[in-house]
């Protein structure tokens, strides 16, 4: 309950900012993908600067998302040893446990067995 609140508590306002600059930035602007003909550019595109902008931010996000992940790989992959080095370990203790266990009680005298020894013959 509280976690909804928080985010629509964060997301209202996000959303309301993003509403007053998607407003504030209606124009459209030329994107010019030819970089020796700015006249008569060969692949261009006319987006409103909003669309640009956000899609600039969330380009930016994905980069810098990829780059942390890169770059976090030496971590993973020594994380990834030790989790296969600890299930091992376990493994060989579980097995030593087993194999030094002390042997089962024996039989409290209630229920040992009864032996009777016979009278001498003569």
């Amino acid at each position: 309950m509280i976690r909804k609140f928080i985010r629509a508590l964060v997301l209202v306002p996000l959303a309301i900012v993003l509403v007053a600059f998607a407003v504030a930035n209606r124009q459209t602007v030329l994107i010019s993908f030819d970089p020796f003909d700015r006249a008569e550019p060969a692949l261009s595109v006319t987006l409103p600067l909003y669309v640009l902008i956000l899609a600039m931010i969330i380009v930016g996000v994905i980069v810098g998302g990829v780059a942390a992940w890169l770059r976090q790989g030496r971590w993973r992959g020594r994380a990834r040893m030790a989790e296969a080095l600890a299930r091992e370990l376990k493994a060989e203790n579980d097995a030593l446990k087993r194999r030094t266990a002390p042997p089962a009680a024996p039989l409290p005298v209630e229920h040992a067995p009864r032996l009777s020894i016979p009278p001498p013959a003569g």
